[in-house]
């Protein structure tokens, strides 16, 4: 593997580096992508009269610091795991994850309650949890054995499209033809505002504040969804730190709420948090290290540009109720993958970055993207009303759905990421 460090002494040369395939951005999408793709190289090259070359260019190494491998813990979804598994992934990951067993979803101050149970689905686990930055570790192990061509540290300076590649200039001088751009840099994404790609967004007036939080009893792999007066309240099972039960939390504020309880002591924090959320998860004892941003929907119209493919949060960043951003972004990367092999497989096949990839992305991911946003601005507005109707509503929603638990078997499958685009 060529592994380029942004430190080499490169900028007196003006050498251009060729490749198929170039992804900018390189935390769970678009390492998850590169290993993917690394994979479709080795069996796409008994019929092809090239190997397919790939780089990945990623600013920061994983670390705490790291935007995309930070401090913080995501659900993976049964549907996500089972991809994993088929791109071979998952068994590196596995060792690191806390299964959810079961999920509890309740609105404080009313009467609605549910519970999803992985025995009702006769399911190993509804789910499993891991923090980031240990997988951002692990990912970049196995980037580092493989065969694509690793640009970090390195930044994006500028991206220009051509009819035939685009080419990018990184901050050291380097520049990169790609015959196909895969754009998996997040929110802020330096590609898609480098070709001037619109983006909408709707502000929930929400932040959220993330921490890891110890409690006294073990959590026995339970997740809890938390509606409360200013918004969603998630702690997820994490594994075990030398003993401790820890619980991942994601808490949805106004903004003014949360400036004050991202700073008070943390005696206050856990009393405030504690009377929140209640004693179903037994008594809150420390919190680790507060962090906080604020909440919205962006998306892209249209995820595609000439020979570009906009993919996971560059493409769409989701509010975090329902946990669904990493299992979306996920299945944009399986969408690539399986229009990238049929493309490969094509005996016909000229241009790996032709209208035709692009175009058969955009709409094969059509309505996966736009019913998941569509359910997750209904829930948030939904659950962040107390207009009366609407609490007498979700809570015999909540309520029905205990009843009734044939009426649960949709709301699993959603929440497991059994969506297909």
């Amino acid at each position: 593997m060529a592994n380029h460090n942004q430190h080499a002494d490169v900028a007196s040369t003006t050498e251009i580096n060729h490749v198929d395939i170039a992804i900018v951005g390189g935390a769970m999408a678009g390492a998850t992508l590169a290993l993917g793709l690394a994979e479709l190289a080795k069996q796409s090259r008994s019929h092809l009269t090239a190997p397919i070359k790939i780089a990945l260019i990623e600013a920061h190494k994983p670390s705490s610091e790291h935007p995309g491998f930070d401090a913080r813990s995501i659900a993976i979804s049964h549907g996500s795991i089972f991809e994993l598994k088929q791109l071979g992934l998952w068994q590196h990951l596995d060792a690191l994850a806390e299964p959810i067993h079961n999920i509890h979803i309740s609105e404080r101050g009313n009467f609605g309650m549910t519970e999803l149970n992985r025995e009702s689905l006769h399911l190993p686990y509804l789910g499993q949890v891991v923090e980031l930055e240990a997988v951002g570790h692990k990912l970049f192990n196995l980037l580092e054995k493989s065969e694509v061509g690793l640009y970090c540290p390195a930044k994006l300076q500028s991206v220009a499209a051509g009819i035939d590649a685009q080419l990018l200039t990184l901050e050291d001088g380097q520049q990169i033809s790609a015959k196909l751009l895969i754009a998996a840099d997040g929110v802020n994404s330096k590609v898609r505002q480098a070709f001037k790609q619109p983006l909408e967004q709707v502000d929930f007036n929400q932040t959220a504040i993330i921490a890891n939080i110890h409690t006294e009893q073990p959590h026995n792999g339970w997740a809890y969804e938390r509606f409360t007066q200013t918004g969603p309240l998630a702690l997820l099972p994490m594994a075990a730190n030398q003993g401790e039960s820890r619980l991942s939390m994601v808490w949805a504020l106004e903004p003014s709420d949360a400036e004050r309880l991202l700073n008070a002591p943390k005696a206050e924090f856990i009393s405030e948090l504690q009377h929140a959320f209640g004693y179903r998860a037994g008594r809150f004892i420390d919190i680790g290290e507060r962090f906080s941003y604020p909440l919205m929907l962006s998306y892209m119209p249209r995820p595609i540009y000439q020979r570009t493919i906009f993919l996971g949060n560059a493409a769409q960043t989701l509010h975090p109720i329902a946990g669904q951003g990493f299992n979306l972004g996920l299945r944009d990367v399986v969408c690539v993958l399986d229009v990238l092999k049929q493309e490969l497989a094509n005996p016909e096949h000229q241009d790996i970055g032709s209208v035709a990839v692009t175009h058969a992305y955009l709409e094969r991911r059509k309505a996966d993207r736009q019913s998941t946003m569509n359910n997750i601005e209904f829930l948030v507005r939904g659950f962040s009303n107390d207009h009366w109707p609407l609490v007498i509503g979700r809570n015999l929603g909540l309520r029905l759905l205990s009843w009734f638990p044939p009426l649960k078997a949709p709301v699993a499958r959603q929440a497991m990421g059994w969506n297909k685009g």
